[in-house]
């Protein structure tokens, strides 16, 4: 992996100052020397303070690219390769930048970003062999990716029919265990219903349960009260008796003799 120790190219130029242009490239041979003593994280520092001064030097972006990616920061490395392909003139250097470009993708696993940032790579430049081999790399990786998410969606989906089936059974099973307690429920109110209807039918044929219903619901006469029949005879019979009563009374009065007045009733 290649480091550019090129100049600031013609965009930098028009917006930054002839002071900004010159701290940038003492930054950059400043990280051109830490990178070489494999200081990526010091080169990458330098680096970005190039960028700080001269936004759109594109050497400096492709240079903390390459210390990003050299310290396995590959998604980090990503933008600055993007920012190189964007701005550089020359096919050369955006080659390079796609090339790096689809080596970063290769590390995060977005097979369909390396290849098409080998496909651009190879627009610029046709006869680079590497990049041709690392594009067939990318490609079959791609295939056997959508190979796999095709399988897992597949997967997923026979799980959820399964379990829909498992749900339609369990539904239909709880379906029958009610229409099943339904059913007994019912046998049990005909035959309590069967039961009562008998024994009404049996009431309504026995007669003689009737009469003795109907029996006992006569109401018995009180002791200790009397109709007007028997106390009109009763006073019939007082009044003969005190007549009776009188007479002797009298009787015995003529004889002097005291007698003891009782009742008999």
């Amino acid at each position: 992996m290649a480091v550019i120790l090129c100049s600031v190219n013609k965009i930098s130029a028009q917006k930054d100052s002839i002071a900004q242009q010159r701290k940038a490239r003492k930054l950059v041979r400043n990280g051109n020397a830490l990178y070489e003593k494999q200081q990526f994280t010091d080169a990458s520092v330098a680096y970005k303070k190039a960028l700080a001064n001269s936004s759109y030097y594109d050497k400096a972006s492709y240079n903390l690219g390459n210390a990003l990616y050299q310290g396995k920061n590959f998604k980090e490395a990503i933008p600055s390769y993007e920012l190189t392909a964007k701005t550089a003139e020359d096919k050369y250097t955006k080659a390079e930048a796609y090339h790096n470009l689809g080596n970063a993708y290769m590390e995060t696993k977005n097979y369909q970003g390396a290849v098409e940032a080998f496909k651009n790579s190879l627009r610029n430049n046709p006869n680079d062999d590497e990049t041709r081999y690392n594009f067939a790399v990318a490609k079959k990786l791609l295939d056997e990716q959508n190979k796999q998410n095709k399988n897992d969606k597949n997967k997923d989906k026979n799980k959820d029919n399964k379990d829909k089936e498992n749900k339609d059974k369990d539904d239909k099973n709880k379906d029958k265990d009610k229409k099943d307690g339904d059913d007994k429920d019912k046998k049990e109110d005909d035959k309590d219903k069967d039961g009562k209807g008998d024994k009404d039918q049996k009431d309504k044929q026995d007669p003689k349960k009737d009469d003795n219903k109907d029996k006992k619901q006569k109401p018995k006469p009180q002791q200790g009260k009397m109709s007007p029949q028997q106390i009109k005879q009763l006073l019939e019979s007082l009044n003969n008796e005190e007549k009776k009563t009188q007479k002797k009374m009298n009787a015995k009065k003529a004889k002097g003799t005291k007698t003891k007045q009782e009742k008999d009733w």
